[in-house]
This record gives structure tokens, sequence and C-alpha cells, in this order.
């Protein structure tokens, strides 16, 4: 392979290193060139390119680009699945997990994710996963359902609390010792007498002092009389 050769291929697997946070790495040894292409063609939807790589170059890119967690890994055959911020790292390693199991010849050393280095038995954790989709609704599940837990902690004493309350009154009512209406009706009536008592007493009065000139007359009569 010519200088310049080798040289566009660093500088391509710089720009792979660079532009990704998450690839995987497999021994391809033992696979065809159909199953190759077969696994490729599978990877890209999921948003990974599936590349061969010298393992010599690779070290050098590896090195220009800070990602030394690689070197560890270049080690025979090799093949890196860049994966791009887009893809789905779990359906990424399901599928290379899975031609691993089918072909029994593809091998997964580890990788890196966002960063992190994986070691293979990481990597065949990660391919356990469900998919992004999924997380992503787990972990908005597991958001809300605390949400939910709250506010039914916060709404059950307001509904025991108006319970309690409603089964006091019907235990009132049940009791007659609860009048709406009547007591104040009783209490009206009582001062309507007062007015009656108070005309007996003033006709009392009248009828008294109407009696004491008739009896002084009476008694003048009688006196003049005696002195005739």
């Amino acid at each position: 392979m010519l200088k310049t050769q080798k040289e566009r291929i660093v500088a391509e697997l710089v720009d792979d290193l660079g532009s990704v946070e998450t690839l995987i790495v497999a021994d391809y040894r033992g696979l065809t060139n159909k199953q190759l292409e077969a696994l490729r063609d599978q990877l890209i939807p999921l948003g990974a390119r599936f590349r061969i790589v010298k393992n010599t170059l690779t070290r050098r890119a590896a090195e220009e680009a800070g990602a030394e967690a690689l070197l560890v890994m270049l080690e025979g055959p090799t093949a890196i699945a860049f994966i791009e911020s887009s893809g789905d790292p779990a359906a990424v390693a399901k599928a290379l997990a899975g031609t691993a199991k089918d072909a029994n010849v593809l091998v997964l050393r580890g990788g890196i994710l966002q960063g992190k280095q994986l070691s293979a038995a990481e990597v065949e954790q990660l391919a356990t996963l469900p998919p992004v989709d999924v997380l992503r609704g787990q972990l908005v599940g597991a958001v809300v359902a605390p949400l939910t837990q709250l506010i039914a902690l916060v709404s059950a004493p307001l509904r025991d609390l108006h319970g309690v309350i409603t089964a006091r009154i019907e235990q009132l009512e049940a009791q007659g010792e609860v009048v709406a209406e009547a007591a104040p009706a009783e209490v009206a009536e009582e001062p309507a007498e007062a007015p009656e008592e108070q005309d007996d007493a003033e006709a009392a009065a009248q009828e008294a002092s109407a009696d004491v000139p008739a009896e002084n007359e009476s008694k003048s009569e009688t006196e003049g009389n005696e002195e005739e």
C-alpha cells in the first residue's frame, strides 16, 4: 500500500473517530464477504457504519484523534461499527451479537459508549437492552408515576375530610340535632305574647283608677246625708 493511500485511510479514520462518541469493535475472522455485506446492510438503518480496518493504521488514527481507549482492542482482524449520534447503540450491539451467535465466528471485543470504555461483557449486556424508543417510554413512565402518586396522596386527605364531614352531618340529622330553620321560628314566636300582657296590665290599671273616684263620690254622698 502506498504511503499516500495509508495517509488517506488514517485521515478517514481520524474523521470517523472524531465524529462519533460510540463504537463497537469486533473480530470478524471467519465471516464471508456475503455475511459482511449483509451485516453492513443491517447496521445502516440503525445508524451505524461497519468498517474493516488495519490495526497499524487504526492505532495511528486513534492516537491522533485522542481515542486511546481503542488501542487495547486492536488485536487480530478488526472491524469497527461507528455509531452516529442519532443511532441506537443497543440495537447495533444486538445485531452484532445476533450475527456472532448465528455465524459462530464473530467475536465482540468491546467498545466505547459516549466516551466510556466498554468490555466485551458490557457490550453483550448492552445488546440485551430494549430499543431506544422503549427506553424513553420507560423513562417517561418512571417520571410520571411518582407525580401521579403525589397527586393521589395530596387529594386523598381532602376526599377523606369531605367524607368525614358529610357522615357527621348525616349522623346529626338522624339524631335530630340539626334544625336548620325550626329554631329561629320558635324563638321569633315568643316575643309575640308580650304586647298582649302589656295591654292586660294597662287595662287593669285603668279599671283601678276608675274605681277610686266612684268610691270617693259614694263616700261624699253618705257624708252629705248625715249632715242633713
